[in-house]
Protein backbone atom coordinates (compact mmCIF):
# COMPACT_ATOMS: atom_id res chain seq x y z
CA UNK A 1 0.00 0.00 0.00
CA UNK A 2 1.54 2.98 -1.34
CA UNK A 3 1.25 6.73 -0.09
CA UNK A 4 0.07 9.55 -1.62
CA UNK A 5 3.04 12.34 -1.81
CA UNK A 6 2.95 14.97 1.34
CA UNK A 7 2.08 17.71 -1.03
CA UNK A 8 -1.15 16.02 -2.05
CA UNK A 9 -2.25 16.47 1.53
CA UNK A 10 -1.68 19.93 1.84
CA UNK A 11 -3.71 20.75 -1.59
CA UNK A 12 -6.44 19.07 -0.50
CA UNK A 13 -6.44 20.65 3.14
CA UNK A 14 -6.03 24.11 1.41
CA UNK A 15 -8.63 23.44 -1.02
CA UNK A 16 -11.64 21.97 1.25
CA UNK A 17 -10.61 24.91 3.59
CA UNK A 18 -11.04 27.39 0.83
CA UNK A 19 -7.97 28.84 0.89
CA UNK A 20 -6.93 28.08 -2.22
CA UNK A 21 -8.63 26.95 -5.47
CA UNK A 22 -5.74 27.71 -7.65
CA UNK A 23 -2.81 25.45 -7.66
CA UNK A 24 0.54 26.31 -9.23
CA UNK A 25 2.25 23.33 -9.92
CA UNK A 26 6.19 23.08 -10.39
CA UNK A 27 9.48 21.50 -9.63
CA UNK A 28 9.42 17.47 -10.66
CA UNK A 29 6.33 17.96 -12.60
CA UNK A 30 7.50 16.22 -15.88
CA UNK A 31 8.24 12.66 -14.11
CA UNK A 32 6.68 9.18 -13.43
CA UNK A 33 4.30 8.87 -10.75
CA UNK A 34 3.62 5.57 -8.35
CA UNK A 35 -0.07 5.38 -9.32
CA UNK A 36 -1.75 2.73 -7.31
CA UNK A 37 -4.52 0.78 -8.51
CA UNK A 38 -7.41 -1.66 -7.03
CA UNK A 39 -5.04 -4.52 -7.86
CA UNK A 40 -1.76 -3.64 -8.80
CA UNK A 41 0.04 -0.67 -9.36
CA UNK A 42 1.75 1.18 -12.42
CA UNK A 43 3.45 4.43 -13.59
CA UNK A 44 1.75 7.40 -14.54
CA UNK A 45 2.13 10.80 -14.97
CA UNK A 46 1.27 14.37 -13.26
CA UNK A 47 -2.05 14.04 -14.56
CA UNK A 48 -2.97 10.17 -13.76
CA UNK A 49 -1.57 11.15 -10.00
CA UNK A 50 -3.81 14.35 -10.19
CA UNK A 51 -7.07 11.74 -11.30
CA UNK A 52 -6.25 9.05 -9.26
CA UNK A 53 -5.57 10.65 -6.03
CA UNK A 54 -7.28 14.63 -5.82
CA UNK A 55 -9.90 14.40 -8.53
CA UNK A 56 -11.48 11.38 -8.10
CA UNK A 57 -14.74 13.02 -6.56
CA UNK A 58 -14.59 15.57 -9.58
CA UNK A 59 -17.47 16.06 -11.61
CA UNK A 60 -15.62 17.16 -14.71
CA UNK A 61 -11.95 17.93 -15.08
CA UNK A 62 -10.26 19.49 -18.05
CA UNK A 63 -6.96 19.56 -19.37
CA UNK A 64 -5.26 21.87 -21.67
CA UNK A 65 -2.13 22.04 -23.68
CA UNK A 66 -0.23 23.66 -26.82
CA UNK A 67 0.22 20.36 -27.97
CA UNK A 68 -2.95 18.05 -27.14
CA UNK A 69 -5.58 21.09 -27.09
CA UNK A 70 -8.77 21.48 -24.69
CA UNK A 71 -10.26 17.99 -23.86
CA UNK A 72 -11.92 16.75 -21.12
CA UNK A 73 -10.13 13.83 -18.91
CA UNK A 74 -13.26 13.05 -17.04
CA UNK A 75 -17.41 13.83 -17.66
CA UNK A 76 -17.00 14.49 -21.54
CA UNK A 77 -20.83 14.18 -21.51
CA UNK A 78 -21.50 16.72 -18.65
CA UNK A 79 -19.06 18.97 -20.14
CA UNK A 80 -21.31 18.74 -23.36
CA UNK A 81 -24.50 19.73 -21.59
CA UNK A 82 -22.73 23.52 -22.20
CA UNK A 83 -24.29 24.84 -24.86
CA UNK A 84 -21.12 26.31 -26.50
CA UNK A 85 -19.37 23.08 -25.94
CA UNK A 86 -19.94 22.72 -29.59
CA UNK A 87 -18.10 25.72 -30.71
CA UNK A 88 -14.91 24.52 -28.68
CA UNK A 89 -12.16 23.66 -31.22
CA UNK A 90 -9.72 21.11 -30.82
CA UNK A 91 -6.94 23.28 -30.97
CA UNK A 92 -7.66 26.21 -29.89
CA UNK A 93 -5.16 29.30 -29.13
CA UNK A 94 -3.50 29.86 -26.14
CA UNK A 95 -6.21 33.12 -25.91
CA UNK A 96 -9.08 31.12 -27.03
CA UNK A 97 -8.73 28.14 -24.70
CA UNK A 98 -8.96 30.67 -21.59
CA UNK A 99 -11.76 32.26 -22.90
CA UNK A 100 -13.48 29.29 -23.30
CA UNK A 101 -12.46 27.90 -20.12
CA UNK A 102 -13.70 31.16 -18.28
CA UNK A 103 -17.01 31.10 -20.19
CA UNK A 104 -17.65 27.67 -19.25
CA UNK A 105 -16.51 28.31 -15.39
CA UNK A 106 -19.29 31.28 -15.18
CA UNK A 107 -21.98 29.04 -16.77
CA UNK A 108 -21.54 26.40 -13.98
CA UNK A 109 -21.28 29.28 -11.21
CA UNK A 110 -24.39 31.01 -12.90
CA UNK A 111 -26.04 27.00 -12.98
CA UNK A 112 -24.99 27.07 -9.44
CA UNK A 113 -26.67 29.98 -8.63
CA UNK A 114 -29.97 29.74 -10.43
CA UNK A 115 -30.34 26.35 -10.16
CA UNK A 116 -28.27 25.13 -6.86
CA UNK A 117 -26.62 22.58 -9.05
CA UNK A 118 -22.98 22.39 -7.92
CA UNK A 119 -20.72 20.70 -10.66
CA UNK A 120 -17.38 20.12 -9.06
CA UNK A 121 -15.14 21.17 -11.98
CA UNK A 122 -11.15 21.22 -12.49
CA UNK A 123 -9.21 22.18 -14.87
CA UNK A 124 -6.28 21.19 -15.31
CA UNK A 125 -3.33 23.65 -17.38
CA UNK A 126 -0.05 21.72 -18.78
CA UNK A 127 3.00 23.48 -19.25
CA UNK A 128 1.31 26.82 -18.37
CA UNK A 129 4.76 28.26 -18.68
CA UNK A 130 4.33 28.13 -22.35
CA UNK A 131 0.69 29.56 -22.81
CA UNK A 132 1.03 32.49 -20.09
CA UNK A 133 5.05 32.69 -20.30
CA UNK A 134 7.33 35.39 -18.65
CA UNK A 135 10.41 37.05 -20.01
CA UNK A 136 9.76 38.91 -23.56
CA UNK A 137 7.39 36.34 -24.92
CA UNK A 138 5.03 37.72 -22.01
CA UNK A 139 5.33 41.20 -22.05
CA UNK A 140 2.31 41.92 -24.70
CA UNK A 141 -0.96 43.46 -24.02
CA UNK A 142 -2.11 39.65 -25.19
CA UNK A 143 -0.62 37.29 -23.19
CA UNK A 144 -0.88 39.69 -19.73
CA UNK A 145 -4.38 40.05 -20.26
CA UNK A 146 -4.53 36.46 -20.68
CA UNK A 147 -2.67 35.78 -17.72
CA UNK A 148 -4.80 38.26 -16.11
CA UNK A 149 -8.28 36.35 -16.81
CA UNK A 150 -5.64 33.21 -15.64
CA UNK A 151 -5.13 34.75 -12.29
CA UNK A 152 -9.51 35.76 -11.94
CA UNK A 153 -10.26 31.70 -11.65
CA UNK A 154 -8.35 32.58 -8.22
CA UNK A 155 -10.25 36.19 -7.49
CA UNK A 156 -13.59 35.89 -9.05
CA UNK A 157 -15.78 35.78 -6.07
CA UNK A 158 -18.54 34.37 -8.55
CA UNK A 159 -15.97 31.77 -9.62
CA UNK A 160 -15.34 30.73 -6.22
CA UNK A 161 -19.08 30.47 -5.45
CA UNK A 162 -19.20 26.53 -6.84
CA UNK A 163 -16.58 23.98 -6.75
CA UNK A 164 -13.79 25.01 -8.91
CA UNK A 165 -9.97 24.01 -8.74
CA UNK A 166 -7.23 25.18 -11.60
CA UNK A 167 -3.59 23.42 -11.63
CA UNK A 168 -0.97 25.54 -13.34
CA UNK A 169 2.08 22.77 -14.41
CA UNK A 170 4.80 24.59 -15.11
CA UNK A 171 8.58 22.71 -14.14
CA UNK A 172 10.39 26.35 -12.94
CA UNK A 173 8.54 29.67 -11.27
CA UNK A 174 10.71 31.52 -13.20
CA UNK A 175 8.78 30.86 -16.67
CA UNK A 176 5.48 31.34 -15.82
CA UNK A 177 3.88 35.10 -16.20
CA UNK A 178 4.78 36.96 -12.88
CA UNK A 179 1.04 38.15 -12.78
CA UNK A 180 0.58 34.21 -12.18
CA UNK A 181 4.00 33.29 -10.16
CA UNK A 182 3.32 36.10 -7.85
CA UNK A 183 -0.37 36.05 -7.14
CA UNK A 184 -1.19 35.71 -3.32
CA UNK A 185 -4.27 34.07 -3.93
CA UNK A 186 -2.75 31.03 -5.95
CA UNK A 187 -0.98 27.88 -3.77
CA UNK A 188 2.45 27.09 -5.02
CA UNK A 189 3.00 23.40 -4.59
CA UNK A 190 7.00 22.52 -4.95
CA UNK A 191 6.73 18.72 -6.47
CA UNK A 192 9.90 16.69 -5.32
CA UNK A 193 12.30 14.80 -6.76
CA UNK A 194 11.59 10.65 -4.88
CA UNK A 195 12.68 10.06 -1.58
CA UNK A 196 14.11 6.41 -0.57
CA UNK A 197 10.69 5.05 0.45
CA UNK A 198 9.48 6.38 -2.81
CA UNK A 199 11.88 4.52 -4.98
CA UNK A 200 11.15 1.68 -2.62
CA UNK A 201 7.69 0.81 -3.66
CA UNK A 202 8.64 2.19 -7.20
CA UNK A 203 11.69 -0.50 -7.15
CA UNK A 204 8.91 -3.09 -6.10
CA UNK A 205 6.62 -2.05 -9.07
CA UNK A 206 9.21 -2.92 -11.67
CA UNK A 207 10.86 -5.48 -10.24
CA UNK A 208 8.63 -7.81 -12.06
CA UNK A 209 8.96 -6.72 -15.51
CA UNK A 210 12.29 -5.55 -15.31
CA UNK A 211 13.73 -9.13 -13.45
CA UNK A 212 16.16 -9.37 -14.79
CA UNK A 213 17.97 -5.96 -13.49
CA UNK A 214 17.21 -7.13 -10.33
CA UNK A 215 18.23 -10.42 -10.48
CA UNK A 216 20.25 -11.57 -7.33
CA UNK A 217 18.65 -8.80 -4.96
CA UNK A 218 14.99 -9.28 -5.50
CA UNK A 219 14.52 -9.15 -1.74
CA UNK A 220 17.02 -6.87 -0.94
CA UNK A 221 15.55 -3.74 -2.45
CA UNK A 222 16.31 -0.76 0.46
CA UNK A 223 19.79 -0.52 -0.54
CA UNK A 224 19.34 0.39 -4.16
CA UNK A 225 16.23 2.81 -3.19
CA UNK A 226 18.80 4.48 -0.64
CA UNK A 227 21.51 4.51 -3.68
CA UNK A 228 19.25 5.97 -6.29
CA UNK A 229 17.93 8.68 -4.27
CA UNK A 230 18.31 11.96 -6.33
CA UNK A 231 17.22 10.77 -9.41
CA UNK A 232 13.82 10.90 -11.08
CA UNK A 233 11.96 8.32 -11.54
CA UNK A 234 12.00 8.57 -15.09
CA UNK A 235 15.35 7.98 -15.43
CA UNK A 236 15.27 5.06 -12.67
CA UNK A 237 12.63 3.28 -15.02
CA UNK A 238 15.13 4.02 -17.97
CA UNK A 239 18.05 2.16 -16.72
CA UNK A 240 15.99 -0.85 -15.16
CA UNK A 241 14.18 -1.43 -18.99
CA UNK A 242 18.00 -1.14 -20.23
CA UNK A 243 19.00 -3.40 -17.96
CA UNK A 244 16.15 -6.09 -18.00
CA UNK A 245 16.67 -5.92 -21.91
CA UNK A 246 20.60 -5.98 -21.74
CA UNK A 247 20.16 -9.31 -18.97
CA UNK A 248 22.60 -6.92 -16.57
CA UNK A 249 21.70 -7.49 -13.47
CA UNK A 250 22.85 -3.81 -11.33
CA UNK A 251 25.52 -4.96 -9.08
CA UNK A 252 26.94 -2.89 -6.14
CA UNK A 253 30.10 -1.74 -7.81
CA UNK A 254 27.79 -0.16 -10.52
CA UNK A 255 25.25 1.72 -7.98
CA UNK A 256 27.84 5.08 -7.45
CA UNK A 257 28.42 4.88 -11.21
CA UNK A 258 25.14 4.43 -12.45
CA UNK A 259 23.59 7.35 -9.96
CA UNK A 260 26.15 10.15 -11.25
CA UNK A 261 25.08 9.02 -14.62
CA UNK A 262 20.97 9.34 -14.06
CA UNK A 263 21.32 12.73 -12.01
CA UNK A 264 23.52 13.95 -14.80
CA UNK A 265 20.61 13.04 -17.22
CA UNK A 266 18.51 14.87 -15.27
CA UNK A 267 20.57 17.78 -15.18
CA UNK A 268 21.17 18.32 -18.67
CA UNK A 269 24.35 19.33 -18.14
CA UNK A 270 24.31 21.81 -15.48
CA UNK A 271 25.92 20.04 -12.49
CA UNK A 272 28.83 17.60 -12.86
CA UNK A 273 30.41 15.20 -9.98
CA UNK A 274 33.78 15.63 -8.33
CA UNK A 275 35.10 11.82 -9.22
CA UNK A 276 36.34 10.64 -5.62
CA UNK A 277 39.57 9.45 -6.56
CA UNK A 278 42.04 11.52 -4.32
CA UNK A 279 41.96 12.19 -0.50
CA UNK A 280 43.13 14.82 1.63
CA UNK A 281 46.76 12.23 1.95
CA UNK A 282 47.25 13.63 -1.43
CA UNK A 283 47.40 17.22 -0.24
CA UNK A 284 51.36 18.34 0.64
CA UNK A 285 51.15 20.30 3.69
CA UNK A 286 48.25 22.40 5.20
CA UNK A 287 48.23 20.41 8.40
CA UNK A 288 46.11 22.65 10.21
CA UNK A 289 43.20 22.82 7.32
CA UNK A 290 43.42 18.98 6.71
CA UNK A 291 42.72 18.78 10.38
CA UNK A 292 39.94 20.77 10.39
CA UNK A 293 38.18 19.55 7.42
CA UNK A 294 38.55 15.79 8.57
CA UNK A 295 37.00 16.77 11.98
CA UNK A 296 33.83 18.18 10.20
CA UNK A 297 33.69 15.27 8.26
CA UNK A 298 33.72 12.72 11.37
CA UNK A 299 31.20 14.88 12.79
CA UNK A 300 28.86 14.71 8.99
CA UNK A 301 29.72 10.78 9.44
CA UNK A 302 28.29 10.94 12.71
CA UNK A 303 25.21 12.64 12.39
CA UNK A 304 26.04 15.44 14.54
CA UNK A 305 24.77 18.19 11.65
CA UNK A 306 24.27 20.79 14.17
CA UNK A 307 27.91 21.38 14.34
CA UNK A 308 28.41 21.16 10.80
CA UNK A 309 29.57 24.25 8.88
CA UNK A 310 27.08 25.89 6.00
CA UNK A 311 30.19 25.98 3.59
CA UNK A 312 33.90 26.85 3.17
CA UNK A 313 35.41 29.12 1.39
CA UNK A 314 38.88 27.97 -0.49
CA UNK A 315 40.96 31.38 -1.66
CA UNK A 316 44.60 31.92 -2.43
CA UNK A 317 46.48 32.51 -5.75
CA UNK A 318 46.18 31.21 -8.65
CA UNK A 319 47.30 27.54 -9.22
CA UNK A 320 47.52 27.00 -5.65
CA UNK A 321 45.20 23.58 -5.99
CA UNK A 322 41.96 24.91 -4.68
CA UNK A 323 40.20 22.97 -7.52
CA UNK A 324 42.62 19.63 -6.29
CA UNK A 325 41.50 20.56 -2.54
CA UNK A 326 37.53 19.88 -3.89
CA UNK A 327 38.98 16.67 -5.71
CA UNK A 328 40.04 15.45 -2.48
CA UNK A 329 37.55 16.80 -0.39
CA UNK A 330 35.55 14.47 -2.64
CA UNK A 331 37.27 11.29 -1.67
CA UNK A 332 37.35 12.38 2.07
CA UNK A 333 33.80 12.88 2.66
CA UNK A 334 32.46 9.72 1.08
CA UNK A 335 29.35 12.28 -0.64
CA UNK A 336 28.41 13.10 -3.73
CA UNK A 337 30.67 16.30 -4.65
CA UNK A 338 28.82 18.14 -7.46
CA UNK A 339 30.32 21.27 -9.56
CA UNK A 340 27.95 24.00 -10.63
CA UNK A 341 28.48 23.94 -14.63
CA UNK A 342 27.46 26.63 -16.64
CA UNK A 343 24.20 27.67 -15.61
CA UNK A 344 24.21 30.98 -17.32
CA UNK A 345 21.85 31.48 -20.35
CA UNK A 346 21.42 34.13 -22.62
CA UNK A 347 17.70 33.80 -22.56
CA UNK A 348 15.65 36.17 -20.77
CA UNK A 349 14.35 33.98 -17.50
CA UNK A 350 16.48 30.90 -18.45
CA UNK A 351 19.51 31.19 -16.17
CA UNK A 352 16.85 31.55 -13.10
CA UNK A 353 15.19 28.24 -14.40
CA UNK A 354 18.30 26.69 -14.35
CA UNK A 355 19.05 27.38 -10.88
CA UNK A 356 15.77 25.98 -10.14
CA UNK A 357 16.45 22.61 -11.46
CA UNK A 358 19.90 22.87 -9.99
CA UNK A 359 18.67 23.39 -6.44
CA UNK A 360 15.67 20.87 -6.99
CA UNK A 361 18.55 18.46 -7.49
CA UNK A 362 20.89 19.20 -4.86
CA UNK A 363 17.62 18.33 -2.80
CA UNK A 364 17.07 15.18 -3.57
CA UNK A 365 20.85 14.42 -3.52
CA UNK A 366 20.49 14.46 0.67
CA UNK A 367 24.18 15.08 1.59
CA UNK A 368 26.38 16.30 -0.59
CA UNK A 369 28.75 19.16 -1.24
CA UNK A 370 28.53 21.60 -4.08
CA UNK A 371 31.24 23.16 -5.31
CA UNK A 372 31.52 26.70 -6.66
CA UNK A 373 34.64 27.09 -8.86
CA UNK A 374 35.15 30.98 -9.73
CA UNK A 375 32.96 31.87 -7.07
CA UNK A 376 33.69 35.55 -7.16
CA UNK A 377 32.06 35.35 -11.01
CA UNK A 378 29.50 32.67 -10.74
CA UNK A 379 28.00 33.96 -7.67
CA UNK A 380 26.89 37.62 -9.24
CA UNK A 381 26.84 40.56 -7.44
CA UNK A 382 24.09 42.36 -5.33
CA UNK A 383 23.88 45.36 -7.92
CA UNK A 384 25.72 44.79 -10.83
CA UNK A 385 23.48 47.99 -12.51
CA UNK A 386 22.41 48.28 -16.21
CA UNK A 387 25.30 45.99 -17.78
CA UNK A 388 22.94 42.75 -18.13
CA UNK A 389 19.61 43.41 -17.45
CA UNK A 390 19.61 42.84 -13.30
CA UNK A 391 20.16 38.95 -13.91
CA UNK A 392 23.61 39.32 -11.74
CA UNK A 393 21.41 40.29 -8.91
CA UNK A 394 18.55 37.58 -9.41
CA UNK A 395 21.65 34.85 -9.57
CA UNK A 396 22.99 36.73 -6.41
CA UNK A 397 19.45 36.86 -4.85
CA UNK A 398 18.83 32.91 -5.34
CA UNK A 399 21.99 31.72 -4.73
CA UNK A 400 22.31 33.85 -1.32
CA UNK A 401 18.68 32.62 -0.14
CA UNK A 402 19.87 28.73 -0.95
CA UNK A 403 23.29 29.50 1.10
CA UNK A 404 21.50 30.26 4.01
CA UNK A 405 18.87 28.10 4.21
CA UNK A 406 19.27 26.42 7.77
CA UNK A 407 17.41 23.55 7.18
CA UNK A 408 20.02 22.10 4.83
CA UNK A 409 22.29 22.75 7.48
CA UNK A 410 24.57 19.04 7.22
CA UNK A 411 22.45 18.25 4.04
CA UNK A 412 23.91 20.38 2.08
CA UNK A 413 27.83 22.14 1.92
CA UNK A 414 29.15 24.70 -0.15
CA UNK A 415 32.47 24.97 -0.92
CA UNK A 416 33.38 27.92 -2.48
CA UNK A 417 37.32 28.82 -4.81
CA UNK A 418 38.08 31.93 -5.51
CA UNK A 419 41.48 34.09 -6.40
CA UNK A 420 39.31 37.50 -5.67
CA UNK A 421 37.60 36.33 -2.24
CA UNK A 422 37.59 40.31 -1.99
CA UNK A 423 35.42 40.36 -5.32
CA UNK A 424 32.62 38.29 -3.61
CA UNK A 425 29.94 40.01 -2.08
CA UNK A 426 30.27 40.54 1.76
CA UNK A 427 26.87 38.69 2.54
CA UNK A 428 27.71 35.71 0.57
CA UNK A 429 30.87 35.16 3.11
CA UNK A 430 29.41 35.99 6.37
CA UNK A 431 28.77 33.19 9.09
CA UNK A 432 25.69 31.28 8.40
CA UNK A 433 26.79 30.73 4.47
CA UNK A 434 30.63 30.06 5.23
CA UNK A 435 31.34 29.41 7.91
CA UNK A 436 34.92 28.43 7.34
CA UNK A 437 37.94 30.08 4.85
CA UNK A 438 40.67 28.17 4.29
CA UNK A 439 43.67 29.71 2.35
CA UNK A 440 46.06 27.88 -0.01
CA UNK A 441 49.36 29.38 -0.42
CA UNK A 442 52.59 28.58 -2.27
CA UNK A 443 55.43 27.11 -0.90
CA UNK A 444 57.02 29.27 1.80
CA UNK A 445 60.03 27.80 2.09
CA UNK A 446 62.78 26.36 -0.37
CA UNK A 447 62.34 22.88 1.19
CA UNK A 448 58.61 23.13 0.56
CA UNK A 449 59.19 24.38 -2.87
CA UNK A 450 61.35 21.51 -3.08
CA UNK A 451 59.14 18.54 -1.77
CA UNK A 452 56.42 20.24 -3.82
CA UNK A 453 58.34 19.79 -7.09
CA UNK A 454 60.18 16.11 -6.03
CA UNK A 455 56.79 14.60 -5.55
CA UNK A 456 55.57 15.93 -8.93
CA UNK A 457 58.73 14.63 -10.84
CA UNK A 458 58.31 10.99 -9.11
CA UNK A 459 54.88 10.94 -10.12
CA UNK A 460 56.42 11.28 -13.37
CA UNK A 461 59.59 8.46 -12.85
CA UNK A 462 62.34 11.25 -12.13
CA UNK A 463 64.07 10.60 -8.84
CA UNK A 464 65.30 13.30 -7.02
CA UNK A 465 67.02 13.48 -3.16
CA UNK A 466 64.90 14.23 -0.49
CA UNK A 467 67.35 17.20 0.19
CA UNK A 468 67.47 20.08 -2.25
CA UNK A 469 70.08 20.26 -4.93
CA UNK A 470 72.56 23.07 -4.80
CA UNK A 471 71.27 24.27 -8.00
CA UNK A 472 67.69 24.88 -6.63
CA UNK A 473 68.81 26.35 -3.75
CA UNK A 474 70.25 28.84 -5.52
CA UNK A 475 67.24 29.35 -8.09
CA UNK A 476 64.54 28.60 -6.43
CA UNK A 477 60.93 29.80 -7.87
CA UNK A 478 59.76 32.39 -5.37
CA UNK A 479 55.90 32.12 -4.80
CA UNK A 480 56.03 28.29 -6.40
CA UNK A 481 52.69 27.43 -6.44
CA UNK A 482 51.04 23.74 -6.97
CA UNK A 483 50.39 24.68 -10.83
CA UNK A 484 53.44 26.13 -11.57
CA UNK A 485 55.56 23.32 -10.07
CA UNK A 486 53.40 20.61 -12.27
CA UNK A 487 54.22 22.97 -15.29
CA UNK A 488 58.22 22.96 -14.05
CA UNK A 489 57.72 19.34 -13.92
CA UNK A 490 56.28 18.43 -17.17
CA UNK A 491 58.87 20.73 -18.67
CA UNK A 492 62.02 18.80 -16.90
CA UNK A 493 60.58 15.45 -18.17
CA UNK A 494 60.32 16.76 -21.20
CA UNK A 495 64.04 17.74 -21.24
CA UNK A 496 64.83 14.05 -19.67
CA UNK A 497 63.04 12.61 -22.37
CA UNK A 498 62.81 14.48 -25.51
CA UNK A 499 67.17 15.78 -25.80
CA UNK A 500 68.62 12.49 -23.68
CA UNK A 501 69.29 14.85 -20.81
CA UNK A 502 69.84 14.04 -17.20
CA UNK A 503 67.68 14.79 -14.56
CA UNK A 504 69.96 17.22 -12.48
CA UNK A 505 71.18 18.96 -16.09
CA UNK A 506 67.44 19.29 -16.87
CA UNK A 507 66.09 20.57 -13.59
CA UNK A 508 69.44 23.28 -14.15
CA UNK A 509 68.47 24.04 -17.48
CA UNK A 510 65.36 24.81 -16.56
CA UNK A 511 65.38 26.46 -13.31
CA UNK A 512 67.47 28.97 -15.33
CA UNK A 513 65.20 29.49 -18.00
CA UNK A 514 61.99 29.33 -15.56
CA UNK A 515 59.85 32.82 -15.87
CA UNK A 516 56.85 32.61 -13.49
CA UNK A 517 53.45 32.28 -15.22
CA UNK A 518 52.08 35.40 -12.60
CA UNK A 519 53.94 38.36 -11.59
CA UNK A 520 55.03 38.71 -7.90
CA UNK A 521 53.07 42.35 -7.27
CA UNK A 522 49.87 39.85 -8.49
CA UNK A 523 50.84 36.95 -6.29
CA UNK A 524 51.67 39.17 -3.42
CA UNK A 525 48.10 40.84 -3.46
CA UNK A 526 46.51 37.35 -3.80
CA UNK A 527 48.19 36.49 -0.85
CA UNK A 528 47.28 39.46 1.45
CA UNK A 529 43.95 38.61 0.54
CA UNK A 530 44.10 35.23 0.71
CA UNK A 531 45.76 35.32 4.94
CA UNK A 532 43.25 38.06 5.65
CA UNK A 533 40.17 35.73 5.05
CA UNK A 534 41.58 33.07 6.30
CA UNK A 535 38.98 31.84 9.52
CA UNK A 536 41.90 30.25 12.09
CA UNK A 537 45.49 31.70 12.07
CA UNK A 538 47.29 28.56 12.17
CA UNK A 539 45.44 28.14 8.38
CA UNK A 540 48.27 30.47 7.58
CA UNK A 541 52.19 30.13 7.38
CA UNK A 542 53.93 32.30 9.64
CA UNK A 543 56.02 33.78 6.19
CA UNK A 544 52.40 34.94 5.07
CA UNK A 545 50.83 36.48 8.24
CA UNK A 546 50.21 40.30 8.08
CA UNK A 547 52.10 42.11 10.18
Amino acid sequence: MTNPPRWFDEVAALYQSGAASQFILHGNVNDLFLIEGKETSRLGSLMDELLTELLPSFDVVLRYDLGSGLRAEKGAKIFQEWPSAAAVPSMPSPREAVAYLTHYFRFCANLHQAQGKNLQVACVIKDAHLVAPAGPAGMGQDVSALALQMRDWATDAQLSSYTLATFLVSENLNDLHPLLASNPRAAQMKVPLPEAHDLRDVLGVLSIPCKEAFRGRENDLDPLADAFVGASISAVNHLLKLRHYQKQPIADKDLAGLKKSMVERDAQGLIEFVPPERTLDDVAGMEAAKSWIRQDIALWKRGATDAMPMGYLLCGPVGTGKTFMAECLAGEAGVPVVKLANFRDRWVGSTESNLERIFRLLHALGRCVVFVDEADQALGKRDSGASDGGLSGRVYAMIAKEMSNSRMRGRILWLLASSRPDLIEVDLKRPGRVDVKIPLFPAATTAEAWTLLRALCKRRGLVFPEQPLPIFAANCPRYLTAGAAEALSVKITRQVKGRDMTPEAALEDCLLEYQAPVSEDVMRFQIALAAAEATEKTFVPEAFRLK
